[in-house]
Parts: structure tokens; sequence; C-alpha cells
């Protein structure tokens, strides 16, 4: 089978470089069909380079940001296209990020985007069966046409490191974008409960809500217990990951945090960390109690308490880290997301 990767996709962008190299991992042989260009140079580099591959291939995958280009891969292919949304611009512009009014015309050209990029593919993939049913319900779709592949993890990068230690006080960790979906500010809280504790706050990170976090750690005087490290380079990531005891996911109080599962969550799975996070619909579909500790999303007080639970139970935390670990391997790695893909793309072509 040969499959052309299409689009202004980023290659090393974690999803993108994951599906690549799984599909290749399983035999499959991936024309990559991609530009770099910016305006609408970029459109016109795709149509030059597909032109030499247009017979090439058996199948299309439209590589996440492919809302445009997806549009284009309809006009210039007559193969099948998978097109891989991974999120929906109107709920993360709109109704999560609150960027524009739901009414506004901004509002209406994303639904519209969402809409016709996902009505001009042969199939659509998704990160979870909550987002499969907000598309299809937010959008009117046939559910039929999606397909669920979980955003995986490239464990070549995230691999356990030694354990911490040596050291009088407990580290949490978080990294990821200042946006309200995360729940930086409910972090924050927690760190202001738990400021007696000994616990470090590590927050690796920028974005939206950044000068608004910022301004509340002055505000609690936390500038001892919580380090905000900005954004930092892979290799400092990693780092700050590895000396962690415990991690945390996602906290926001917004309907989004219902449908999605974050790649930093994978990430620190893959390290062998064990992880607080929001019970969700979504999380709720890949993991159990006996794989993350589970907390009420929005609510600090909770949040504090669960950190203090792991923190007093090292024996909890290797359990939870272990079952987690075990279920990246199985689950969440590149030669496995590759094959589902590959399964999906087979339909396509029989």
């Amino acid at each position: 089978m040969k499959i052309c990767y299409f689009g202004i996709y980023n290659p090393s962008y974690s999803r993108n470089k994951l599906l690549i190299r799984g599909l290749r991992q399983n035999g499959v042989e991936v024309l990559e069909c991609n530009s770099s260009l910016k305006g609408p140079a970029k459109y016109f580099d795709l149509i030059k380079k597909h032109w030499w591959i247009r017979n090439s291939y058996d199948v299309m995958v439209v590589g996440f940001p492919g809302f445009q280009s997806m549009i284009l891969a309809k006009l210039i292919t007559r193969k099948p296209i998978i097109f891989d949304a991974f999120l929906s611009l109107y709920d993360t512009v709109v109704l999560d990020r609150g960027l524009a009014k739901k009414y506004s015309f901004k509002a209406g050209y994303f639904w519209f985007l969402d809409w016709l990029s996902c009505s001009l593919a042969d199939k659509v993939l998704l990160d979870t069966f909550e987002h499969i049913n907000f598309f299809a319900r937010t959008f009117k779709i046939n559910k039929n046409k999606f397909y669920r592949i979980l955003v995986g993890v490239d464990d070549e990068i995230f691999y356990p490191r030694s354990e911490p230690g040596g050291r009088d006080y407990f580290i949490v960790h978080f990294h990821g974008s200042f946006i309200p979906i995360h729940g930086l500010k409910y972090i924050i809280e927690a760190a202001n409960i738990l400021r007696e504790q000994k616990i470090i706050f590590n927050v690796i990170g920028a974005g939206q809500e950044f000068k608004k976090i910022s301004k509340l750690i002055t505000e609690y005087k936390l500038g001892n217990t919580v380090k905000i490290h900005g954004l930092v380079a892979e290799e400092k990531l990693i780092d700050l990951l590895a000396g962690a005891d415990i991690c945390l996911g996602i906290f926001g109080d917004s309907d989004k945090i219902n449908r999605i599962i974050p790649n930093k969550l994978y990430e620190c799975l893959a390290m062998e960390k064990p992880v607080i996070t929001a019970d969700t619909p979504a999380t709720r579909e890949v993991f159990s109690d006996n794989q993350l500790m589970l907390c009420r999303a929005g609510d600090a007080k909770a949040l504090a308490e669960k950190i203090m639970i792991l923190k007093n139970d090292q024996v909890l935390r290797r359990k939870l880290s272990a079952n987690s670990f075990s279920l990246v391997k199985e689950k969440f790695v590149s030669n496995i997301l590759g094959q589902e893909l590959k399964n999906i793309a087979s339909k396509l072509i029989l």
C-alpha cells in the first residue's frame, strides 16, 4: 500500500510524526507531499509537488492541521481521502477559548470550515469517541464517517529515566499551554492550599492565560512554591519531567475537557510517572482508576487532596505508574497507531 501524506502539516508535530512513522513500521510506503511556505504560495507548492506523484499512491491522508488543505486535496485528487481533523477549530477558538463570540462572523467561518473539511473527506480521524460524538452532533455529519485514533506518544523521546531522590521536598510537574481547558488557575489555587507541605510545583509552558496565572502566583505570594519555567527546549522538558514525583493533566471547567486527552498526559505516562487529571468521559474511554488518579475538574481543593494522597503513598504512586506504563506499550506507540490507520485506509481500496 502507498499513502500520500498531504498538506501544510508540521512533520515534527507529535500527531503527524507518530502516524507517518507508524505507517512505515507497518510496511506502508508513505509519500510526503508537504509545504512549509507562507501565504498562498504554499498551496501552489502543494499542487506542484502533488502533480509528480498523482498516480503513485492508493489513499491520501491530509495531516493536521488540514482544514484548508482538505479543500485543495478534494480538488486535485480522485483517490480516497482520510482527513485527520484531530480537533475542531470552532470548538477550540469559540467554545473553549472564547476568542470569538458564538454567533459572530468569525465563529460562523470556523464552524463552516470544520463542516466543509469533514464533509469532503471519505473518512475522518479524531482522538476520542466523545470527540466523534461532538462532531457528529455539532456539524450534522454521519458518525460512521469517523474513526478514533488515540493521540499516542513518541516513546523514543519519552521513556523512563532514573527515579528522583536525595531531597526533602516533593515535585509536582505540569507542562502545557496556558489555556482555559488546562485549568492552571486550579493548579495554582491547589498550590496555595499546600504551601506549607514542602511541595514544589514546576510549571512549564506559555499561552493565552500566562499573565493571568503569573498575577495569581504573585497575589498568593507563591514565588517559593510555584516555579514558572516558560517555554523550554525538549531536552530541558525531559529533565524536568524526569525529576518529578507526580505529574498533572488538565483541570479546566469548560465542556471541551470532556472530550479530549492531551498530548502531555501520554508523555508523562510514557516516562512512568503517576498522573492526576480530571475525571472525564474521554479519560474513562481509555483509563481506569488503576492507571490514573482521577479528580473533579475545576476543583482546587479536590486536586490538593489528590496530590497529598499520592505524596503520602509511594506504593500507590508506583502502582499507578506501572499500570499506565503497560498501557502505553499496548496502545499508544507509533506501530500500534500506524496499524490502525493502515486498517482504515485498507477499507477504502478494497
